[in-house]
């Protein structure tokens, strides 16, 4: 009873000049970290795009095979990324991604072994099912921490991340590729995979001392805080299933299969994971395919072509904090994705104007980059509005593992592509169809948003974060 009047007295006292320090408070703890460790894996996980400038060469791989071993990673992840999301409902995020973090940077080391296809293909695969997740792991977990009006925004950091990774890859690898090739018999891509996936193995360690599972849990929140972020999550909750969220963690745990069923018979969860296919094919060939694109405009030095890929990933990282804060602040998510997607596929297709100047394809390129990575975050926050509290963590997951089987056709048929025609321009004209069909999708199979979302996002306490 003291609890509950506890409470009762938070509700009561706090002003929206107050909930905006609560969520820099969050925002501070559980952002930084989190964001550290998704730069890391999107590093492990993108940066065989740069060791395929020496090790197809070294190894005798095609384009094909490259292609293929880019693609197996994410038969791992879409097999497993439902049932590890599960997991992280029932046993919280601190175990959930030391785990994932601990086995994804063995095998990312590991990766400095691999002498033969067979070796690629299977640490690759293994990658993947370790790997799986901690990306709709962090989406579920937000959802603990944000309600629906300041989740753009957030996840925009995120994404940021995506292109973060792609700079540290070009300043980084680069390097480590060009200057230890050679000490102690190594080659340069092996020393890359040893050191980019050592960061990975020291972070799981310190997420199972560092985050907190729930508000509830948080000793560095106040009794009248964690009150108070309880109940805004809760009412974020209650307006999309009816049910207060403090109930979600044992409907979690003791209907994971009743939600998993539930996620299945949803045609929302499919009309979201087509969209999310179309906007990831677009965005792992950005990955994947860079610096081979970057090659192609004729830079032919290894590290040259790391340090251009600076330039896209850069723009893009600060261009989709830009768009996605924008699209808070306006309450509004498919005018902003629609443009992104139309916009971002136009801008892939004039890649085939093969112009001479390097500058003029590096702006395309640049353009292209802010885009399509700026669409991700206002994606991702449509789902959680529209997926029932009991059923979120079901239904992200199958959202994201449904769409990222975009990771399994998308290199492989772009290997394919290369090595039978010699360009990318085919690849470039498909994805910008995808993008296209995409936007198009979400402003016409999603009229408008949640009522519950759609009120706090038109008028947020006291704007976003």
């Amino acid at each position: 009873m003291q609890k509950s009047l506890e409470f009762g007295v938070a509700r009561a006292s706090y002003a929206p000049a107050d909930d905006q320090q609560i969520f820099a408070k969050v925002g501070w703890r559980i952002i930084p970290f989190l964001f550290v460790c998704y730069v890391v894996s999107f590093l492990d996980r993108i940066n065989i795009g740069f060791a395929q400038l020496q090790m197809k060469h070294d190894l005798g791989f095609s384009d094909a095979m490259y292609g293929l071993g880019a693609a197996v990673f994410y038969v791992g992840y879409v097999l497993c990324e439902v049932p590890s999301n599960l997991l992280l409902a029932k046993f919280g995020a601190r175990k959930t991604f030391t785990r994932i973090m601990l086995l994804w940077g063995i095998a990312s080391v590991c990766m400095m072994f691999v002498s033969k296809p067979s070796h690629f293909y299977v640490l690759r695969f293994l990658l993947g099912v370790f790997e799986a997740g901690f990306f709709p792991g962090i989406v579920l977990y937000l959802t603990y921490w944000f309600p629906a009006n300041r989740r753009a925004a957030v996840m925009s950091i995120f994404f940021a991340g995506v292109a973060v990774a792609g700079v540290l890859g070009g300043l980084v690898s680069g390097w480590i590729m060009r200057d230890m090739a050679g000490v102690m018999g190594l080659y340069g891509w092996q020393w890359m995979f040893a050191i980019e996936g050592l960061p990975a193995v020291l972070l799981a360690f310190v997420a199972f001392f560092y985050l907190t599972d729930r508000p509830q849990d948080a000793k560095w929140l106040d009794a009248a805080e964690k009150a108070r972020l309880i109940e805004l999550c809760a009412a974020d909750h209650a307006g999309k299933s009816g049910t207060h969220a403090n109930s979600a963690h044992s409907a979690h745990s003791a209907h994971g299969l009743r939600s998993l069923a539930t996620a299945l018979g949803d045609p929302r969860v499919y009309l979201f994971a087509f969209i999310y296919f179309s906007l990831t094919c677009a965005a792992l060939t950005l990955n994947f395919w860079m610096p081979l694109m970057i090659r192609d405009f004729g830079v032919s030095d290894v590290m040259l072509v790391s340090l251009y890929t600076v330039i896209p990933n850069a723009i893009g990282a600060v261009g989709l904090m830009l768009i996605a804060r924008h699209s808070d602040r306006m309450g509004e998510r498919r005018k902003h994705f629609a443009f992104c997607t139309i916009a971002g596929g136009l801008a892939l297709a004039a890649l085939t104007l093969h112009l001479s100047s390097l500058a003029a394809m590096l702006g395309i390129l640049s353009i292209a980059a802010v885009l399509i990575f700026a669409a991700l975050p206002i994606f991702w926050a449509v789902p959680p509005s529209y997926l029932a509290g009991h059923t979120a963590a079901a239904g992200i997951a199958l959202i994201s593992s449904i769409g990222i089987t975009s990771g399994i056709v998308s290199p492989w048929v772009i290997g394919q592509i290369r090595t039978t025609t010699g360009s990318m321009d085919l690849a470039f004209y498909l994805l910008a169809a995808l993008l296209v069909m995409s936007g198009v999708a979400l402003m016409l199979g999603v009229s408008r948003e949640p009522r519950a979302a759609r009120g706090a996002l038109i008028k947020p306490p006291h704007g976003p974060d």
